[in-house]
């Protein structure tokens, strides 16, 4: 069975904006499009359900006022977003799953066959960034494929379908450890889009200038060599894989999540990882991707790896 873009479907504007988003992704990865509909039969206060938007929680709780059973119309949702997504890509083959379960479980297993799970995530209003709720971080943090986050068209040109190719992919990059399974997709998605890389590394500032001590200029730009030349020496044999893909370079002082949301309002997507921890601990979110997630203006792809 091939590999699909899948998203992660309610009704809501934010999960059509992500469909619309895959749709296009799926186009350009020569990939079918699953669209996944979740129906939890569990009660529980509709309030709790962070991926509904204001329109399917009318609609269902309108239903349940009425007494109608839960499953009539279920397929209305996945079947009409079919509908307009095979019309507006009419190249993208679309296909439908609806599973009953809790939606955060359902969605990181779907991602398990997937070559990435896209969600919508609601944005913040009057401030740039998202509004991850707790079904979605719980999704980003416990899948073992790339999830994307996609906020609803209008919200912020970085969704909408008549962004300029031109608009970089942003990759957010550690040079104390790089992986490979994070730099490929970050390289890659610049290749399928024909724009190119701009990859962001942060260091931190010496100590003196924490202690507000006079700053020592020549240990300064000794460190930023070094940065420079670490983030150099890691993407070095990709640049050899993608020779006619332009990339950028940027090693910065300063916190790398800062770096990343400020680069991301020129962005087409931000890539950042999360490292996958199978101990006791269980999954988690890093800081810098946590911020990325919550304060970025472009769809973010968070890539989980060893």
């Amino acid at each position: 069975m091939p590999c699909t873009v899948t998203v992660g479907l309610d009704g809501s504007s934010e999960s059509r904006a992500a469909a619309d988003w895959a749709a296009r992704e799926a186009k350009l990865r020569g990939l079918p499009l699953k669209l996944v509909n979740v129906w939890e039969p569990v009660p529980e206060p509709i309030a709790q359900a962070p991926l509904l938007g204001p329109e399917t929680h009318q609609h269902w709780s309108e239903r349940s006022e009425m007494g109608v059973p839960p499953a009539e119309g279920w397929g209305s949702i996945p079947r009409e977003a079919a509908e307009e997504l095979r019309a507006a890509h009419p190249e993208v083959d679309v296909l439908i799953e609806q599973v009953t379960g809790r939606p955060a479980e359902v969605l990181a297993d779907a991602a398990t066959d997937a070559e990435l799970l896209v969600l919508g995530s609601r944005g913040l209003s009057g401030v740039g960034g998202f509004m991850v709720g707790s079904v979605g971080l719980a999704v980003v943090a416990h899948a073992e494929r790339p999830v994307v986050l996609v906020r609803a068209e209008g919200d912020t040109s970085g969704t909408d379908s008549d962004v300029p190719p031109s608009r970089p992919v942003v990759l957010g990059l550690d040079t104390r450890a790089p992986d490979d399974t994070l730099i490929g997709f970050a390289f890659e998605a610049a290749f399928l889009r024909g724009t190119s890389l701009r990859v962001v590394h942060g260091w931190d500032a010496p100590p003196y200038i924490v202690h507000g001590m006079a700053p020592d200029f020549e240990l300064n730009a000794q460190i930023a060599a070094e940065q420079g030349a670490a983030l150099t020496e890691a993407l070095r044999p990709w640049k050899r894989k993608f020779p006619d893909l332009q990339i950028v370079e940027d090693s910065l002082s300063g916190k790398a999540a800062d770096h990343l949301v400020d680069a991301s309002s020129e962005a087409s997507l931000v890539v950042v990882g999360r490292r996958i921890r199978r101990a006791a601990l269980g999954a988690h979110i890093g800081p810098v991707t946590h911020a990325v997630l919550h304060h970025a203006t472009a769809p973010v792809a968070v890539v989980p790896h060893d």
